[in-house]
């Protein structure tokens, strides 16, 4: 009988469970200001945006793509598909910065907060962590 990620016990200490609090919130923060920013489409956004080649009435829809995909990260239950949607998010991100020739400050900054929310919800989530630890 194989056994599922779920079926192996294995307890997380506080630390860890803190420390992954704290790098996950450290990250939603970070997306929900990016996410409420978009909205509200002060000029250094739309500039920004522009630059990477996004006509200024796509910003508002990233933004709520933003929005939703950190809420469902912040959500227990749904941690998961939110770590993943915002995997997809960041990897958009990265392929726009490549695109226009960025600096690889931009790149690596992208895939430094892609890191944050997997290594966050590693630190945090037992589900994860044994799906990422099984044979």
């Amino acid at each position: 009988m194989m056994s599922g990620p779920t079926e192996n016990c294995q307890v997380i200490s506080k630390a860890h469970i803190r420390a992954g609090q704290i790098l996950s919130g450290l990250a939603a923060l970070f997306f929900l200001w990016d996410g409420v920013m978009k909205l509200v489409k002060p000029a250094i956004v739309v500039k920004a945006t522009q630059q990477l080649g996004y006509p200024e009435s796509d910003i508002a829809g990233i933004g709520v793509t933003l929005l939703v995909c950190t809420l469902l990260y912040l959500l227990p239950r749904t941690s998961t598909l939110g770590a993943i949607l915002l995997t997809g998010y960041l990897g958009g991100a990265i392929a726009s910065q490549v695109r226009i020739g960025a600096s690889w400050f931009n790149v690596v900054f992208a895939f430094v907060f892609g890191c944050c929310v997997w290594g966050g919800l590693w630190l945090r989530e037992v589900r994860v962590r044994n799906l990422l630890s099984s044979p």
